[in-house]
């Protein structure tokens, strides 16, 4: 049986909320989840009945906070919302994403402060259970008041309108409810207001930055030390005694993990007595810098934590005769977090590219662009070029989003966190690096063979064999796009990380021992 996770009463994390949306894991409601619900819901009926002003529930919205609705017209009010702010643009959002956005608002929901039916609740679940996901915009959140445009968009199948999709295909909810033979749910008092206040875009986009960043990070301390190997450089740098007189945890871990990955390479001990003195800072400095993105994604982690288990409704309802309206629904709190990762992931993305020019420089006995007849082969020197571009775009990406505010509503909503681009930026931002880090680990590799007849590490021979399995070594210039492309999907997809942990565990290696309960997912 399928273990299960209980919505509103259980603490969600990202790891949780990841694996209800790859189906490892089922999300229910439980018997004291359900009474919060029923409790809250009655509380709501309660204040339409007393007619006392509640903002959301008998009023209008925004700047029209002050227009009073009639009792008759308050079940009206929702549906026309989720219409209203239905404005989204631009391409889709990933269906992952789309789902966590189901997932974290029911958690929020089930907590019992929104005053949202079980009904549709229990229908939200159905949604996630049975893949039908609804189609969101990626454009028109300002990330505050919640992120209504695409909550609006995301809640359109529960009253029969806009798309999902389904089993590979887009189509309209309306036909995909008759096929399941169900009605759209009547949305009552609070309900509409309830399901498009909240930051489940900002959190659902910031869920997959710390599972993708998590990996590209752990990526790139690999392939670092590939490269360090390939490039002569020492692990002197990376000695515990010195990160222990600059105790930043992220660079502790980092050192150490460099340290075990190069452990027991003959390539290293062939050059132990050098007469080199200093490796370059994108060699020597890796701890500090790749330590300072763990940092930054540490940071958010812990954050996007809190949120997953917050509520983010607003007015929140206590009881018929507490509510309070508040401001739990702005971005600002993930919108700092998200920006800084922006700079961590493309400042890793920017010392990958300086390692791969080191590759390509002909120096300590590399040959010039990693191809023994360079002139009549470019060899990778052109994959640098892409590399440098991409992480001109990144930089280009790390102007942060919530350093602007633009007013809404009239001046209600004067001061708004823009968190939603803050996240879609640090998304595109991780797609570069990850392409970054694909082509670094392929110039690695080229240039480890020209150390043979020595190995590298056992850890590092298997990073490189991974790559083996999909490209073999350039002789001569060929269509390198193929196999960026080859190795970027075992980045993406966390494969290439996952099997060299496996790797290290079967060696007994500890990787991230001391800091598992800091940087693991």
């Amino acid at each position: 049986m399928k273990e299960e996770f209980h919505y509103g009463t259980g603490h969600l994390t990202t790891e949780k909320t990841i694996a209800i949306a790859s189906g490892e894991l089922k999300g229910i409601l439980d018997e004291s989840a359900i009474q919060k619900i029923n409790r809250s819901q009655k509380e709501v009926e309660a204040i339409v009945e007393s007619n006392r002003t509640v903002y959301g529930i008998n009023t209008g919205f925004g700047i029209l906070a002050n227009t009073k609705i009639s009792e008759s017209d308050t079940a009206t009010l929702q549906q026309k919302l989720l219409r209203s702010h239905s404005v989204g643009v631009g391409d889709a959002i990933p269906v992952e994403v789309a789902k966590i956005m189901l997932i974290t608002k029911v958690h929020a929901l089930a907590k019992g402060y929104s005053g949202v039916k079980l009904e549709t609740i229990e229908r939200i679940i159905w949604h996630i259970e049975n893949d039908v996901i609804p189609i969101v915009p990626e454009r028109g959140s300002v990330g505050a008041s919640g992120d209504l445009a695409p909550l609006a968009h995301l809640f359109l199948p529960l009253i029969g309108l806009g798309r999902v999709s389904y089993q590979g295909k887009v189509l309209e909810s309306g036909q995909v409810l008759k096929q399941f033979s169900l009605l759209p749910v009547a949305l009552g008092p609070k309900e509409g207001l309830g399901l498009i206040n909240g930051t489940q875009f900002i959190l659902s986009f910031a869920v997959k930055c710390v599972q993708r960043m998590h990996y590209c990070l752990e990526a790139a301390d690999i392939i670092g030390a590939l490269s360090l190997d390939a490039l002569e450089g020492t692990d002197a740098p990376f000695d515990e005694r010195l990160h222990e007189l600059r105790p930043f945890t992220g660079s502790r871990l980092v050192a150490q993990r460099l340290k075990t990955l190069l452990q027991g390479s003959a390539i290293r001990q062939s050059h132990i007595d050098c007469e080199r003195v200093q490796d370059p800072y994108s060699l020597r400095c890796m701890p500090q810098v790749h330590g300072a993105s763990r940092n930054a994604w540490q940071h958010l982690k812990e954050l996007v934590e809190i949120e997953l288990n917050s509520v983010t409704d607003n007015p929140i309802i206590f009881s018929a005769n507490d509510t309070i309206s508040g401001g739990n629904f702005h971005g600002q709190p993930l919108a700092l977090p998200l920006d800084y990762c922006c700079f961590a992931a493309a400042e890793a993305g920017n010392i990958s590219d300086r390692r791969c020019y080191l590759l390509l420089e002909g120096k300590w006995g590399l040959p010039v662009f990693l191809m023994k007849n360079a002139g009549l082969n470019c060899g990778f020197m052109i994959p640098q070029y892409t590399t440098a571009a991409l992480v001109t775009e990144n930089k280009t990406l790390c102007f942060p989003a919530s350093a602007d505010s633009i007013p809404t509503s009239l001046g209600q909503e004067d001061h708004v966190s823009m968190g939603s681009i803050s996240g879609r930026k640090l998304f595109k931002v991780l797609d570069n690096l990850e392409y970054i880090l694909a082509i670094e680990l392929i110039a690695a590799c080229q240039a480890i063979e020209f150390r043979r007849p020595l190995k590298s590490s056992a850890l590092l021979e298997h990073a490189y064999e991974q790559v083996r399995r999909f490209v073999s070594f350039a002789e001569e210039d060929r269509i390198f796009s193929d196999d960026i492309n080859k190795i970027w999907k075992i980045i993406h997809d966390f494969s290439f990380v996952k099997e060299l942990n496996e790797f290290a565990d079967s060696q007994h290696l500890v990787l991230n021992s001391g800091f598992e309960n800091i940087f693991d997912l």
